[in-house]
């Protein structure tokens, strides 16, 4: 029976490659003068090892402002009933007013297109 070299999978995810980060560095230190990672010549831990915690930090930090995020963009989908009902009658009405002249409604921030809407091909 033949037995399998193994095979790592080092994931995608960040949060992940940064907790086996963590781990390798934690066994690394305890090893201390026996860990077969001083024998690395372009990685060195001491200086490696302490980026580990600030990714960590910053992966943290952005969670939360996900979160915060998303708080803030449900609060902000509340108000938008009434806003875009208000935005949608009074177009309508400045619509009418200036029915002469629909382009004066970019005076009040309304995208006026008066291209000829063009002719769709069925395929």
């Amino acid at each position: 029976m033949s037995r399998t070299k193994g095979r790592v999978v080092l994931g995608k995810n960040p949060k992940e490659n940064l907790d086996v980060a963590q781990k390798i560095y934690d066994k690394h230190l305890e090893l201390g003068g026996q860990s077969p990672l001083l024998l690395l010549d372009d990685i060195d831990w001491k200086t490696t090892g302490p980026k580990i915690a600030v990714g960590l930090q910053a992966h943290t930090d952005a969670e939360f402002h996900k979160g915060e995020m998303e708080k803030q963009y449900a609060a902000r989908d509340l108000q938008m009933p009434d806003i875009t009902k208000a935005v949608k009658q009074s177009i309508a009405l400045l619509k009418a007013t200036f029915g002469d002249n629909p382009k004066k409604l970019a005076d009040w921030g309304v995208n006026i297109d008066d291209s000829p809407k063009s002719k769709t091909t069925k395929p």
